[in-house]
């Protein structure tokens, strides 16, 4: 099992980014695919949360309206789309899998570094 991110960067407040998660070596249906985040000093915390099967999606509090989780099974990747972005979403991003909220995920991509300047 394999998940890539990218699509992180520097972007202004206000801004927007779109983070990309390529899964492969699994059945893209078979899990629900989490994104998550760590800033410096904090704990990490789920996101957002996507099930391909179905399209069923979940959000933290912090990110609601203001971030949207898709994904494209044809191409077994799942994006998150960043607007109206703020300081304090300066983490580094990972995708998961399973998202479950009964364990943590089994799968872990690399991350991806966002920062917000205010």
């Amino acid at each position: 099992v394999q998940l890539v991110e990218s699509g992180g960067g520097l972007v202004q407040a206000g801004g927007s980014l779109r983070l990309s998660c390529a899964a492969s070596g699994f059945n893209f249906n078979d899990y629900a695919i989490a994104w998550f985040r760590q800033a410096p000093g904090k704990e990490r915390e789920e996101v957002s949360c996507i099930n391909p099967s179905d399209g069923s999606t979940r959000y933290a509090d912090s990110v609601k309206g203001r971030f949207t989780v898709s994904s494209d099974n044809a191409r077994s990747t799942v994006y998150l789309q960043m607007n109206s972005l703020k300081p304090e979403d300066t983490a580094v991003y990972y995708c998961a899998a399973p998202c479950d909220t009964r364990w943590p995920p089994w799968y872990w991509g690399q991350g991806t570094q966002v920062t917000v300047s205010s």
